[in-house]
């Protein structure tokens, strides 16, 4: 239940935050469509730079990793969800299952690192998301 509860949660954050995306680019963007776009080169270079300023700050950076907490359990119950932007700025959620209790943790991730003591599967999540290059 609690686990439900958190997606929920999780899946009403990001949408909040496309909806701020979207309606910070339909105020940047004039609504004469197709013919409001530069026609020359520098104007679309610009164009994409500032979409790509924007994207920046995205959580765009998603990864899960599920595993089993306990020995004696099966089924990888047990999860931890990396959510970053492109400068390794976000968070790292674990849900962690027993028998007859779950819990969850959050923790802040600045610059790929933390200043809390990250368990493997948290460091595996957070190495997963980071972008190859």
């Amino acid at each position: 239940m609690l686990v439900l509860a958190l997606l929920s949660l999780l899946v009403a954050v990001g949408a909040l935050v496309l909806a701020g995306v979207a309606l910070r680019r339909t105020r940047r963007q004039p609504t004469a469509g197709a013919e409001a776009l530069p026609e020359d080169v520098l104007g679309l270079r610009q164009e994409v730079a500032a979409l790509r300023a924007e994207g920046k700050d995205a959580l765009r950076h998603l990864t899960v990793v599920r595993y089993d907490a306990f020995g004696d359990m099966g089924g990888q119950l047990s999860w931890s969800m990396a959510l970053l932007d492109d400068s390794g700025n976000g968070v790292v959620l674990t849900s962690i299952h027993g028998r007859s209790e779950a819990r969850s943790y959050a923790k802040s991730i600045a610059g790929w690192r933390c200043d809390q003591q990250l368990s493997p599967e948290e460091d595996e999540a957070i190495g997963q998301a980071r972008p190859k290059g």
